[in-house]
């Protein structure tokens, strides 16, 4: 803010000519002129000097005057509140009825930089997190130093590190590219994956969401397991593969699916029951009695 200045003007007169209010000669005197005609200098300050805000005594015709908001005030009385520096031709701030330099407003209203703990002057670039101020150069990355501005960030306790420095420093990393994950992934064995890099070791289908196994602590599709490593049914070839709830019966070395395992002549089930082997076949009770 800045304040204003007034004052009359005063001139000389050498002709015959009187005070308009006490009569008296004005000839070779000073005086000031108002619209309702020349007062002497003692008439003018008792009848229209303005009574300084500060110090309550008028404010006489040969000093300077400064106003702010219609208050008056003698150039040595606009001082601030707080300090008592001139404000005559110092801007300033008006708190509370009071007036104050911009340096001490400043020092009691406006908030510190937690990284520097100087004021943060009004008007100056700042930021703002979780209750605390810093100047925009002050707000670095605790990692590589630079100042993070408008960019986006992540706490970490104490700490802010841009997102760059962040993923390199704390974020996972994916167990087959070695990037660092920034969202989203997989756990397979304690150990985290992208979505798109958790592929099955046969065919490379994505199996985030799908059914899986593994052999040798490698992930495999259902249908690549079953082909590669899954037992196959001694009745219809097809792999064993035990998921979905699927049984299975062995004897020997070989292999059936619970729905396969029937007498090779009658197909009867022979699942919970007696059978008798011959050669590559197996045969419920019935059919081979009837050999």
């Amino acid at each position: 803010m800045q304040a204003g200045e007034g004052g009359p003007q005063t001139g000389t007169m050498t002709e015959c000519f009187d005070c308009d209010n006490c009569k008296e000669s004005l000839y070779g005197r000073k005086y000031i002129q108002m619209d309702n005609g020349p007062y002497c200098i003692p008439c003018y300050d008792a009848h229209f000097a303005n009574t300084c805000d500060e110090c309550k005594e008028l404010i006489g015709h040969d000093c300077r005057e400064l106003y702010y908001e219609d208050r008056h005030y003698h150039e040595h009385c606009f001082r601030c509140f707080r300090c008592d520096r001139s404000l005559a031709d110092e801007p300033f701030t008006c708190q509370d009825e009071e007036l104050l330099c911009n340096d001490c407003y400043c020092n009691e209203f406006s908030s510190k930089c937690i990284a520097c703990e100087k004021t943060v002057m009004p008007g100056s670039r700042k930021l703002e997190y979780n209750g605390q101020t810093w100047h925009e150069h002050c707000f670095i990355c605790s990692s590589c130093q630079q100042p993070i501005g408008s960019r986006s960030f992540i706490p970490d306790k104490k700490d802010y590190y841009c997102v760059p420095c962040y993923e390199s420093k704390f974020a996972p990393r994916c167990t087959r590219c070695k990037k660092t994950l920034t969202k989203g992934g997989v756990t397979y064995r304690d150990e985290p994956w992208h979505k798109e890099c958790f592929v099955c070791t046969g065919c490379m289908t994505p199996l985030a969401g799908q059914q899986f196994t593994s052999q040798d602590d490698n992930p495999y599709c259902i249908k690549c397991f079953g082909n590669l490593y899954a037992k196959k049914c001694s009745a219809c070839t097809k792999p064993i593969t035990g998921f979905g709830g699927g049984k299975y019966i062995s004897f020997e070395d070989r292999h059936w699916h619970h729905n396969c395992f029937n007498c090779a002549r009658c197909d009867t089930s022979l699942v919970g029951k007696g059978f008798i082997p011959d050669n590559d076949e197996i045969l419920c009770r019935d059919c081979s009695n009837n050999l």
